[in-house]
């Protein structure tokens, strides 16, 4: 009994200490309301800075993608500058899970890390990123930095212009979860290209 108590009073200090820090909203859409405590993986311990303070609607979404909906996640627009770097890292993970939306890679271009704090965001995902190797139109191996050209016109969803084939696209990124699709700049805007559409010229 005694052990529980202790554990109960040690949750309700760190939900208390979380209001504080929050100023009694969600630290990623700032919903006054259902708030509770979001233990940021691969933390399971009380400490206040592997945790955050998020409402009902965030946290469904949080643990279930399923339940996913992209445009209530605009609200990383403004909580993605939280000086809080469990935060930080939960917006990074949800705007990552986000990118095929077009909008998400805008803001991931502004987030900035620290390495600590990427390294911690990073985590879990190492292991997918090591199993899917990105190939070009002839078979060719990509990695992150390489520059490519597009082999043909692409229409570009979301933006009103078509990527003309032989367009240099340079310091590309690598979608970690999908072999077949990569990241750059077009036109000066940051799309997602297939790779069977690219050929590695560095």
């Amino acid at each position: 009994m005694n052990s529980f108590a202790e554990a109960k009073k040690f949750y309700m200090d760190l939900r208390e200490k979380l209001e504080e820090r929050a100023g009694g909203v969600c630290e990623l859409c700032a919903a006054k309301e259902g708030l509770s405590t979001f233990k940021v993986e691969p933390y399971t311990d009380d400490a206040i800075e592997h945790a955050i303070l998020v409402c009902e609607n965030c946290n469904a979404q949080l643990v279930d993608k399923e339940k996913v909906n992209a445009n209530h996640w605009r609200c990383l627009n403004d909580s993605m500058w939280s000086a809080v770097p469990a935060v930080q890292v939960v917006a990074w993970r949800m705007l990552n899970q986000l990118k095929g939306e077009g909008w998400p890679m805008d803001l991931l271009d502004m987030l900035y890390l620290d390495e600590e704090t990427l390294s911690w965001a990073q985590q879990g995902e190492n292991d997918s990123e090591e199993t899917i190797v990105h190939k070009d139109s002839n078979g060719a191996i990509l990695t992150a930095g390489d520059s490519v050209v597009l082999i043909k016109d692409l229409n570009v969803k979301g933006a009103n212009f078509t990527a003309k084939r032989g367009a240099a696209v340079r310091n590309i990124s690598l979608v970690f979860d999908n072999a077949e699709q990569i990241e750059g700049r077009v036109n000066g805007q940051h799309i997602v290209i297939l790779t069977q559409f690219v050929k590695k010229t560095s």
